[in-house]
């Protein structure tokens, strides 16, 4: 077995290169002296294990935090008191580094209510050097670094206790390696004058409204109430923010009290009985009769409401977009490209400028980096106030 000791030396700090060497820790006095050794730090490499497969909120079980001389697993189910990690974690002078943070801040909100802040997320900071979207902590380890990461504890249950050797190995591992992307990552984004490009999506990220959403808008996670209208919306709005009190308060996921499914086809059908909800097919087997009465209740309410339907956001348009439009606004975006010196791929897709021509505000290419480099120029061009024109043979942007 690995040594879980809670000694802290300063004498004898881990190897961050040695994947055998970490420290557990998991009673308050190490926990203590860990965040006492971090507490100068400008930054620190942060990653969360957790379990949700059969709840609402995230079991928070291990915390992994380091920095490039040390890294370490918390056990926070074997710890009471979390209050040293928490101001560290919000210390707003220490920027804490992740990989795919939404997830993990979406953790320390049910946890505390509020956001770490300021932050790093090296998958948001890929594409700028030169990565596809989305990355994968595992290429850019290997890209970086040289070191290919197993997969083997990817599905592993991190609420069980003792925690095997192969679990915390590989827990440590996320924040060791991510210790070590970080300081080339930003140095390289700064060489190239991008590291201002990610605040936008850096701000969004630590929002509040990006996890705290009211539960009379839960009915907007659905994408197939984009297709209801009137009563039938009203009603899949009603029973989605019934589902939303009921999944929360029985700390159950939210399909398992009503799939997404079984409640547009109950909004569809608008049942008046019991009867005629139990032929809703997909609501068999996934949803108990111990819920045909709240069902119904909200049907009935839905369609004794006077008030106006809810509003559904604007619908984007599926029609085909001329191939000339699209060419138009690639020139666009190749010189933006070229005063930027980034690949014109990474900036906007033929299909990003196929969604922002339908007018859909979602589009990759008017969002995040992306909106101050070309999205604005591409609503710009797209409403009439761009044109581009030929001027000593080259392509110029002129405004209208």
């Amino acid at each position: 077995m690995l040594n879980r000791k809670n000694t802290l030396c300063c004498a004898a700090m881990p190897d961050s290169t040695d994947s055998s060497n970490f420290l557990y820790i998991d009673n308050a006095d190490a926990l203590s002296s860990l965040c006492q050794q971090l507490s100068n730090d400008d930054w620190l490499a942060v990653d969360t294990e957790f379990v949700r497969d059969s709840t609402y909120y995230p079991e928070f079980c291990l915390l992994q935090i380091g920095n490039q001389t040390v890294s370490a697993c918390i056990d926070v189910l074997a710890i009471d008191d979390l209050s040293p990690l928490l101001e560290l974690l919000f210390n707003p002078d220490c920027i804490k580094v992740f990989h795919a943070a939404t997830q993990d801040l979406e953790l320390f909100f049910h946890l505390c209510q509020r956001i770490p802040f300021p932050i790093f997320d090296t998958q948001l900071a890929a594409p700028l050097l030169g990565f596809a979207e989305q990355a994968g902590y595992a290429t850019l380890v290997n890209q970086y670094i040289g070191v290919q990461l197993g997969k083997g504890q990817q599905r592993t249950d991190w609420s069980k206790r003792p925690l095997s050797d192969a679990q915390l190995s590989y827990a440590a591992d996320d924040v060791r390696y991510l210790a070590q992307l970080y300081p080339k990552m930003r140095d390289s984004l700064i060489e190239r004058g991008r590291m201002d490009w990610l605040s936008a999506d850096f701000e969004q990220l630590v929002r509040i409204e990006k996890y705290d959403v009211p539960i009379e808008d839960s009915w907007r996670r659905i994408k197939a109430t984009k297709k209801l209208k009137g009563t039938r919306l009203r009603a899949a709005q009603r029973l989605a923010a019934w589902r939303e009190v009921t999944a929360r308060s029985a700390n159950k996921p939210r399909n398992w009290i009503v799939h997404d499914d079984a409640l547009i086809d109950i909004a569809t059908m608008l049942p008046t009985d019991r009867d005629a909800l139990s032929r809703v097919r997909s609501l068999k087997g996934r949803s108990g009769e111990r819920y045909y009465d709240f069902l119904l209740q909200e049907v009935q309410a839905a369609k004794a409401d006077p008030a106006p339907a809810p509003q559904n956001e604007k619908q984007v348009s599926t029609e085909p977009v001329d191939a000339a439009l699209v060419d138009l606004l690639m020139a666009l975006v190749q010189l933006r490209a070229e005063e930027h010196q980034i690949n014109a791929n990474l900036l906007a897709s033929r299909k990003s400028l196929e969604q922002a021509l339908r007018g859909d505000e979602d589009s990759l290419v008017l969002k995040g980096w992306r909106a101050p480099l070309i999205g604005d120029d591409i609503r710009r061009m797209i409403n009439g106030e761009l044109a581009l024109s030929i001027h000593n043979k080259r392509l110029a942007i002129n405004t209208i």
